[in-house]
């Protein structure tokens, strides 16, 4: 099945699974979570213990081809986003609305800028503008590290981009103006509370 963006460009997704990939290869850290697993684990468990009620927001879809061999068969065959997503997730929790993107990266020095879109930084701005709450969770893959980013910081380095400057943040500035995101069983990464300490909530 095809999947393209609004401008028509396929999307690719994760590349298929090497099976014949020896045991050696392949690493089992955060026994294969990405980091979407772990927040979507972890919104579940807020939303059961009444904590917060945070969702990742669907991405709208239309359909343009399907093979119906048989009612009970039909298999979509191309499908197209029908418009450009802003953030990843969005909720509300002890009365204030939260707004994030989650992002991830191979890299072990540097987080890419152009792991971010020009209308999801316009998104975070408004949101920031109505008095919400807007971040960015960040994953170091290889380092399997976690950092919060504010919203107002990642505008910093945005506008640094967009004026020339470095197209990517170092994971220094991270480490000096985000914060660290620890694992746990219950919930699996508690971002919750450490935004209350960052807004002194």
């Amino acid at each position: 099945m095809e999947f393209h963006y609004p401008n028509g460009r396929k999307y690719k997704g994760n590349p298929t699974p090497n099976k014949n990939k020896s045991k050696k290869e392949i690493s089992y850290s955060n026994r294969g979570m990405t980091l979407e697993d772990d927040l979507n684990t972890t919104n579940a468990y807020y939303l059961a213990n009444n904590i917060a009620v945070i969702h990742k927001k669907p991405t709208p879809i239309q359909i343009v081809h399907v093979d119906y061999q048989s009612r009970s068969t039909a298999v979509i065959k191309e499908a197209y986003f029908r418009q450009a997503s802003t953030t990843d997730y969005n909720g509300v929790w002890d009365g204030r609305y939260i707004d994030f993107e989650a992002k991830e990266t191979k890299n072990t020095t540097s987080f890419p800028l152009n792991n971010f879109h020009d209308h999801q930084i316009k998104h975070m701005k408004s949101v920031v503008e109505h008095k919400g709450i807007a971040f960015v969770i960040l994953r170091f893959v290889k380092t399997d590290e976690l950092f919060l980013l504010k919203a107002e910081d990642l505008f910093f380095y945005w506008e640094r981009m967009i004026n020339g400057g470095r197209k990517s943040i170092t994971k220094d500035e991270i480490i000096k103006s985000g914060y660290s995101l620890k694992y746990s069983l219950h919930p699996r990464i508690d971002y919750l509370e450490i935004v209350r300490h960052v807004y002194s909530l």
